[in-house]
């Protein structure tokens, strides 16, 4: 199949990019460069040998998006244009709801108009609010905590509402939890631009003697040690369940969680980190972070019936994988 894929240089897309071309997909990317480096391009063609083709374009310009569509017909669009952190979206409400929804309705609008017939689009557990863990599909979607998870469930609504209009469209909505690591070949993985707004770039970082410590947001959650617990999901893991989601005879609407079904804490995390790769990790407990939750992790059972697709790589394969690929940054 030929298959766009928004955001195709940032850390998940870039894993997913690669996972496509091993499964014999070909891939046109179109990226920004909001979070991304255009060398990852590069080094997407030094793992799998094939170069795909690359547009620098922003999916909120339906003009520039719609050159694109010109130039293709595409099979699938795998969308994963989208900003991403928690705290800055309390702190940016309005840029979030705009980058997120628009590029949303407009890769859905083209989709439509050219009869691409497969949308693959990166959610998020934050869809399901402070609600109470395993996560499953079935759920109601109780109020989200911030505006970064409001807007994946208001394009979650967007695309559902699309599909009943559209009964050719088909969408799969992948409800990921917290993907870690990188590539094992330790060239593509994580690269945050300024500080990061996620755990395991935060700790390579002060594992390299980039950042002086770690700050743990909290201490006083009703968990195992107080700290935040996620599932964390090695990105490689989560990037096959793309090509499993795409390569699934799934008709209408589907939302899926990809996540490993296990919760770690922040504290459990840094041990793993130290003991894999023999590292301390100096960190200060700080105040909480507005918008997160206590728990998060999934209820798996749909992945493995629909997409017959589960993690298999363990939290000391993320640990170890993320800081090979900082140690050769």
């Amino acid at each position: 199949m030929r298959i766009l894929v928004s955001g195709g240089l940032g850390f998940i897309g870039s894993h997913t990019v690669v996972e496509l071309i091993n499964h014999h997909h070909e891939v046109v990317i179109i990226d920004n460069f909001y979070n991304s480096q255009l060398s990852t391009l590069y080094k997407i063609e030094r793992i799998t040998g094939k170069k795909p083709a690359f547009y620098e374009v922003d999916a909120t310009n339906l003009e520039t998006l719609e050159n694109v569509f010109q130039r293709y017909d595409f099979d699938g669009i795998i969308h994963f244009a989208g900003y991403k952190a928690v705290g800055e979206s309390v702190k940016k409400p309005l840029d979030y709801y705009f980058n997120n929804l628009v590029s949303t309705m407009n890769l859905a609008r083209l989709a439509i108009e050219n009869k691409v017939p497969k949308f693959i689009f990166s959610s998020s557990a934050t869809v399901y609010g402070d609600g109470v863990s395993p996560f499953n599909e079935t759920m109601e979607l109780l109020e989200r905590t911030n505006p970064y998870g409001e807007t994946k469930a208001m394009s979650e609504r967007i695309l559902t509402d699309t599909v009943k209009a559209n009964p050719n469209f088909n969408v799969v909505l992948l409800r990921y939890f917290n993907p870690i690591g990188a590539h094992p070949s330790g060239l593509i993985g994580e690269v945050p631009n300024g500080t990061p707004n996620n755990l395991m770039p935060y700790v390579t970082q002060v594992a390299k003697g980039i950042r002086e410590k770690l700050f743990v947001f909290g201490n006083d959650y009703d968990t195992i040690d107080g700290t935040g617990v996620r599932d964390y999901i090695h990105v490689v893991d989560l990037a096959k369940g793309h090509v499993a989601a795409l390569e699934a005879k799934i008709v209408g609407v589907e939302a899926i969680n990809l996540g490993t079904g296990k919760g770690t804490s922040v504290l459990e995390i840094i041990q793993a980190f130290e003991h894999a790769n023999n590292i301390r990790i100096p960190y200060e407990i700080v105040d909480r972070r507005p918008g997160d939750i206590a728990t998060s992790f999934a209820d798996t059972t749909k992945a493995k019936r629909l997409l017959n697709w589960e993690a298999k790589l363990s939290i000391l394969d993320m640990v170890r994988d993320a800081w090979n690929f900082e140690k050769n940054l």
